[in-house]
């Protein structure tokens, strides 16, 4: 923050009218947004109040703010800053409904030019961006690159742009496990754009036929589904269970680890090596040879396990919240009526463990070679307020990184409702910034179980040592 140096030749008044000028300028604030009190700007640059009335007089005769009588100053949203160009905001978002999410938040006088890009793509397509210096100024991406992506210095921490936003609403309204996860170094570099949580989706009509209640544990999951491949369901539970589903696959198989309190790494050290995570591949082993779960899920497309349960083919579906719209589209249901039909539940608890789930989610990111930080910054706290977010959930079904944004929309939605509480149980993927090759180590590790090509413990070990060659970190 700049500081008013009572000290300087220049008065008091104009040293603040200068910041504050300078702050609308920088998008601080935004045409219609309210000015700090006299009161609070006293307090803020401890200063006396004649200075402050004195530049808020001024600013108000100029026409850059308009001053209401027990309500405060406001940024004229007519005043135009002298010698500012209009300025185009060039950001990269995922395809899907992402664009429309952005536009319906900014602020209208800024310019937006907005690239689609398919997710299996996204990340390949920005770090080519930045190696060739044609860096977005925002980003939607993957939380799981987060770690990455600043260690190599593509992120602006949060902090150099709006200190202020960081200490009163980041640090204040946001949930973890986001708010801790998306900060390297201890600072935040990136913003939860939304969340959404693993788990289990079911097919209520199903388990009603075989007299069985949603499934708590991993022996009331492993009965279910020997009861429903009696009763002839051709896949009683359906999972993403190789390298062509992609990051669903780890997203899935770290929530089964996450409900037996197995993990992948630990602060200092690779933890996969462990009797809990064997415990964990022994169980979807069983599963297999139960005719549980189907071997030919190694060859699934993120989308199959989904679509395979809207089309009755499946019973359940290891999967996320995320799943939700695509669950509705593929059974004609619309999302009211989503749940009428099907359950969705958290990872139920191995014998180590407790009912788990995974929290991940897409963030938004400002670049370092951002042409337009400041600004970029005042979109990202457009897109991140509690009426976006809220507006966002209501939309999408998926879960508001912020507190005040979550009890509104849940207030709205049992599904959001039902959801939200399943965060205060959730961990999150692990943050490395090698974390794509560490992932793609986990697919290996599932599709090795379920093609029984190496016993559970052998071929959690055989991982650990892998991911401990990609990470530097010792296997506990």
């Amino acid at each position: 923050m700049t500081v008013i140096d009572p000290k300087q030749p220049l008065p008091v008044y104009i040293q603040l009218k200068n910041l504050l000028i300078q702050e609308i300028i920088d998008g601080r604030y935004g045409p219609g947004d309210r000015l700090p009190t006299e009161q609070e700007l006293c307090a803020i640059h401890h200063i006396s109040r004649t200075p402050v009335n004195r530049a808020l007089t001024e600013m108000a005769d100029e026409g850059i703010v308009l001053r209401q009588r027990r309500h405060g100053s406001f940024v004229n949203p007519g005043w135009i800053p002298p010698n500012t160009p209009a300025s185009t905001l060039k950001v990269i978002v995922p395809e899907g409904s992402w664009e429309a999410t952005v536009r319906a938040a900014a602020p209208p006088e800024l310019s937006l030019d907005v690239v689609q890009v398919g997710l299996s793509d996204l990340r390949q397509v920005l770090v080519r961006a930045v190696a060739e210096g044609r860096a977005p100024d925002l980003a939607i991406m993957d939380s799981v690159w987060v770690h990455e992506f600043a260690a190599s210095d593509f992120l602006t921490p949060l902090e150099e742009l709006d200190a202020g936003w960081v200490h009163d609403e980041y640090e204040q309204d946001f949930v973890e496990p986001f708010r801790s996860a998306n900060k390297f170094d201890g600072r935040p570099v990136a913003v939860q754009a939304e969340a959404d949580v693993a788990g289990i989706w079911y097919r209520r009509s199903d388990l009603a036929a075989v007299g069985h209640q949603p499934p708590r544990t991993w022996d009331e999951l492993a009965t279910l589904g020997r009861a429903l491949a009696q009763r002839g369901t051709a896949i009683p539970l359906t999972l993403p269970g190789g390298s062509l589903a992609g990051e669903t696959a780890t997203y899935c198989l770290l929530s089964l680890l996450a409900s037996n309190g197995a993990g992948v790494l630990g602060r200092d050290a690779v933890t996969l090596d462990t009797a809990a995570a064997t415990e964990c591949l022994t169980f979807l082993r069983e599963l297999l040879h139960a005719g549980v779960v189907p071997a030919e899920s190694v060859r699934y497309q993120r989308h199959v396990p989904i679509r395979q349960l809207a089309r009755g083919q499946a019973s359940m579906a290891i999967g996320g919240s995320y799943d939700a719209p695509a669950l509705a589209a593929a059974a004609s249901l619309t999302t009211e009526h989503l749940l009428d039909q099907f359950g969705f539940i958290a990872m139920p608890a191995g014998p180590r463990g407790h009912a788990a789930t995974l929290a991940g989610g897409m963030v938004y990111g400002i670049f370092r070679q951002a042409a337009s930080p400041k600004q970029s910054m005042r979109l990202l706290r457009t897109v991140t307020s509690t009426e976006a977010l809220t507006r966002m959930s209501k939309d999408t079904w998926q879960l508001a990184p912020r507190r005040t944004a979550l009890q509104e929309a849940a207030q709205r939605s049992p599904f959001v409702r039902t959801t939200g509480t399943m965060l205060q149980q959730a961990v999150v993927r692990p943050s490395t910034p090698p974390y794509a090759r560490v992932s793609a180590q986990l697919h290996a590790l599932l599709e090795s179980v379920l093609l029984e090509r190496r016993e559970p413990q052998a071929a959690a070990a055989r991982t650990a040592d892998m991911i401990s060659a990609i990470t530097g970190l010792p296997v506990a």
